[in-house]
């Protein structure tokens, strides 16, 4: 079995660690009988968020009896500190304890810190000083903010997206997570259902000591295949090597990663889907994305009010009207069947 340890938190688990955001999409028998299983079966750390919305109630329901055998991580969108306080003890309230293990900013657009105006950072040390939180995480999407909160030295934690499509800066903030002893939480280890095999992403990450992956966790049989790597972990071959090449080709410039700090669209279109569609159908192909619901979410985007917000708030830089354009145009032809994706 292969352990990681989150920099100087102490806390060492299993190499898989259980990303909790697709739970809130199963009932709450079939998300707790997920995590009963993942946990029976070696997986020791759960990451959740306030923003998920049942995911937390979901995790304190299947887990709150073995709790001091778990390390359980979930963050909040709060911008001020008393927003910060209400949710944290949301958080305790639904996931069943009187602590976390590691309490993260979720995605602030800049890195809080002691006396500042929002007072978040003073409002998460307080709780730590209260025994409500063990270690302050941070979790982010925009490079530059990410390496401001590692410089800092006021975060145990950085929860940024990396997978075997990242690149070279990417690597360079794992680099700079070892040096300075904080611990690396990998998201978006499977970008978002882009990337197709989960031994070569496995694998993949593998080669970095300080890195935890959390792996988004829906069906039975994704768990499963997390599950066997506990015992027979894969090993970076040469097959291996030869997809993460060939998908690194295909998905090199720009693509939507899925995130959803796009959302709400005031005209109700699913970006974080919409944008990605075309990828979809080709790399994780399924009759399910061209049923008559989804033309219809896809329809959506002629109703385009091109006010950009997406655009502002997109962590990438993407041109995200025009994506949805591309795709829509894509998607159309897949329809008609004048393009073959093979579903």
């Amino acid at each position: 079995m292969v352990k990681v340890t989150l920099g100087s938190t102490g806390i060492t688990v299993n190499k898989n660690g259980f990303g909790a955001l697709p739970i809130q999409r199963l009932s709450m028998e079939n998300a707790v009988q997920l995590l009963k299983k993942a946990y029976e079966n070696g997986i020791d750390y759960f990451d959740t968020a306030r923003v998920y919305s049942d995911s937390e109630q979901k995790i304190g329901a299947a887990l709150s009896s073995v709790r001091e055998k778990i390390y359980i991580a979930t963050k909040t969108q709060a911008l001020t500190g008393e927003a910060l306080e209400r949710d944290l003890a949301t958080s305790l309230e639904m996931l069943r304890t009187d602590y976390i293990d590691v309490y993260q900013m979720h995605n602030p657009p800049f890195c809080p810190g002691p006396g500042d105006d929002s007072g978040l950072y003073d409002a998460a040390l307080r709780a730590k000083k209260e025994g409500k939180i063990r270690h302050i995480g941070f979790t982010n999407h925009r490079l530059f903010v990410a390496k401001e909160a590692i410089e800092s030295g006021l975060y145990k934690t950085l929860q940024f997206p990396f997978s075997y499509l990242a690149g070279e800066q990417e690597k360079e903030l794992v680099a700079l997570c070892k040096e300075k002893n904080m611990g690396f939480v990998a998201m978006k280890a499977l970008s978002g259902g882009l990337i197709t095999d989960s031994a070569a992403a496995y694998a993949y990450l593998a080669q970095f000591d300080n890195v935890l992956p959390i792996w988004g966790v829906q069906r039975e049989r994704e768990l499963n295949e997390f599950l066997s790597y506990i015992e027979d972990p894969p090993i970076l071959n040469e097959a291996m090597e030869e997809t993460i090449r060939k998908d690194r080709e295909e998905l090199s410039g720009d693509f939507c990663r899925g995130c959803g700090y796009c959302m709400p669209c005031p005209v109700g279109i699913e970006i974080n889907n919409c944008a990605r569609i075309s990828l979809m159908l080709r790399r994780a192909p399924s009759k399910d994305w061209l049923t008559e619901e989804w033309q219809k979410k896809m329809s959506l985007i002629e109703k385009c009010l091109h006010c950009n917000n997406c655009k502002r708030k997109c962590p990438y830089s993407l041109d995200t009207p025009e994506l949805l354009k591309k795709n829509l145009e894509d998607y159309r032809k897949v329809v008609a069947g004048e393009v073959s994706v093979g579903v």
